[in-house]
C-alpha cells in the first residue's frame, strides 16, 4: 500500500475514533468475509421458478424493455434478425466474445453482419449474455471479463441480451451468492454492473428521456433452457 494511501486511511479513522483491529476483530472479520450470509431477504420473490420467470419478464416490460421468450438458444439468430427488422435498424451487430454465442446457428441469419470484441462508436447494437437475471426488480447482473466487455452494455443506443431460464434468480442475495461461487473466494470481476431498464434521465423538465446515459432499448431474450440446464 502506497504510503499516501495509508495517511488517508490513517486520517479517517482517526476521524472516526477507529485503530487498527486487533487480532479477534481481524479474525471476526475474515470469518464474516470469508462465509457471508444474506439478512432480510424480501418475500415478493421467494417463489417458484416459474414465477420468477413470468416475474422477470413483467418487470422488465413495465421498466420499458422488451421481450421475447424462446423455447430453445437455437432460435437466438432468428430473433435478433427479426428484432433488427422490426425496429428498422441495419442488420449488423456488434457481439460479446463468448462461445456460447458463437456457436448459435448464426449460418441460417447470412444477411447479418456480426463482429465480435469491445463496442465502437459507429456500433447499433450489441448482442450480450448477462451473468444473472433478478427477477425481483427485472434487473441483469452483467459481469465484465475478456468475454464481456463492459463498453457492449453502455455504448451502442441498442442492446440485446440473451438471458436463460437458468441464470434468473429471485432475489439479489442469490445472484450475489452464485457470482461469489463462480469466481471463488476472494475473488471479484474488475466490474459489475447491473442494467434495470433502458438507460433514463428524468433531470430535465421532470421528463424521462430514454437513452440518456446507455442504450435508448434493451430488448431480451428469455431462453428456456431449463431441461438442458437439469441434465
Amino acid at each position: 500500500m502506497s504510503s499516501s494511501k495509508q495517511q488517508i486511511l490513517a486520517a479517517v479513522r482517526r476521524s472516526l475514533r477507529r485503530e487498527q483491529p486487533d487480532e479477534a476483530t481481524r479474525a471476526e472479520l475474515e470469518q464474516r468475509l470469508g462465509a457471508p450470509h444474506a439478512n432480510l431477504v424480501p418475500q415478493r420473490a421467494q417463489v417458484s421458478h416459474a414465477e420468477q420467470l413470468d416475474m422477470m419478464e413483467s418487470m422488465l416490460k413495465e421498466l420499458s424493455a422488451t421481450v421475447v421468450r424462446l423455447d430453445s438458444e437455437a432460435q437466438v439468430p432468428q430473433a435478433v434478425a427479426d428484432y433488427l427488422k422490426n425496429e428498422n435498424l441495419p442488420p449488423q451487430v456488434r457481439m460479446a466474445p463468448r462461445d456460447d454465442l458463437r456457436q448459435l446457428p448464426w449460418d441460417g441469419q447470412p444477411l447479418l453482419e456480426i463482429a465480435e470484441g469491445i463496442a465502437a462508436a459507429e456500433d447499433a447494437t450489441s448482442v450480450t449474455g448477462a451473468f444473472a437475471g433478478i427477477a425481483e426488480t427485472g434487473t441483469l447482473m452483467m459481469a465484465s471479463g475478456p468475454e464481456a466487455p463492459v463498453t457492449l452494455n453502455f455504448l451502442p443506443e441498442n442492446h440485446v441480451v440473451v438471458l436463460r431460464a437458468s441464470q434468473v434468480t429471485g432475489t439479489y442475495e442469490e445472484a450475489w451468492v452464485r457470482l461469489r461461487q463462480e469466481v471463488g473466494p476472494g475473488k471479484m470481476p474488475r466490474a459489475v454492473n447491473m442494467i434495470t431498464g433502458p438507460s433514463r434521465t428524468g433531470d430535465i423538465e421532470q421528463t424521462i428521456l430514454l437513452g440518456a446515459h446507455g442504450p435508448r432499448r434493451l430488448h431480451v431474450l428469455l431462453v428456456d433452457d431449463r431441461d438442458t440446464a437439469a441434465g
